[in-house]
């Protein structure tokens, strides 16, 4: 279904990505103009809010609000715009656009753009945490204690991937567990675990493809439950999953549900939402809302 998309905000985060693959808010909004999206560019500031600027965007009429960064801008955005009838666009920018190769949206700009000039939409789902929209995944255990390690020491100077590489030398170190009980569609499990991971649909764990989406609105939410494992064991489900072949191992145990509910220990725990760290308190509910985000696709 096409929509106008004569009224287009832009939404630019300029420190999404990797420093070569950066490009400026004007050329952004040529390339779009160029592509016949009449548009208006908010740039993100150090400490400003892109959900804020979203929703404003949206209350005064936006057609199609565009998200230009990585999968953290596009979840930001996301959530401003969830359940109404103005449509999320998508310019990938950032390190990873997990999002954006779900839906095969090109990183080349001016290909993104004729994408969005086109205006056709699909209704997708998002997954949902505590009232916390995510569009790719959340997850609770060792990857958001790396997320944590990771940021502190980028304040300090290091660069992403170094950080990233210092801060799960750490969390292996550390080596978290938790014990979790997880009620799914009635059904209860308890388990010791370094990692639960929620999915908005299925992620495929074989193959070339592992860590990819077939469909985005199949209505499914998919927990992954890890195995107790050691520091070793933990290490072999990163190689295995690098490799394609981690259904092989039997580490995870995998649901297909609507919604579940996540009890722990902890009142309250660090909870990971598309690569942004929250703390919430538990238990933590995870749920699905079908077709609830309209996006242009290609």
């Amino acid at each position: 279904m096409p929509v106008a998309a004569k009224n287009a905000v832009v939404i630019v985060n300029p420190r999404s990505g990797l420093p070569f693959r950066r490009r400026q808010p004007g050329e952004i909004a040529s390339v779009l103009s160029e592509a016949g999206v009449n548009n208006s560019v908010a740039i993100i500031a150090q400490h400003e809010n892109i959900a804020e600027i979203a929703r404003n965007a949206v209350k005064h009429g936006a057609d199609v609000v565009i998200a230009c960064g990585g999968d953290g801008t596009v979840s930001a955005v996301a959530s401003a715009v969830v359940g109404s009838q103005t449509a999320l666009g998508v310019i990938p920018l950032g390190t990873l656009n997990h999002f954006a190769k779900d839906l095969h949206i090109p990183f080349d700009l001016a290909a993104a753009a004729r994408i969005i000039s086109q205006a056709k939409t699909d209704s997708l789902d998002v997954g949902e945490v505590n009232g916390h929209i995510f569009v790719n995944n959340s997850s609770i255990g060792i990857y958001p204690a790396i997320v944590i390690g990771r940021e502190r020491r980028r304040r300090t100077g290091r660069s992403k991937p170094v950080a990233f590489l210092q801060a799960t030398l750490q969390a292996l170190r550390r080596y978290p567990f938790l014990d979790v009980r997880i009620d799914a569609k009635g059904d209860r499990t308890t388990q010791r675990t370094p990692f639960v991971f929620a999915g908005n649909n299925e992620y495929e764990i074989k193959g070339l493809h592992i860590g990819s989406r077939h469909s985005l609105n199949q209505g499914r939410l998919y927990l992954y439950v890890a195995a107790p494992v050691s520091r070793l064991g933990l290490l072999g489900i990163a190689l295995a999953a690098l490799l394609g072949v981690i259904d092989k191992t039997k580490s995870l145990q995998m649901f297909g549900v609507p919604e579940a509910f996540i009890e722990t220990p902890q009142r309250v725990i660090a909870v990971s939402a598309d690569g942004e760290v929250l703390r919430l308190r538990t238990p933590l509910h995870y749920v699905l809302r079908p077709r609830a985000l309209k996006t242009i696709v290609p």
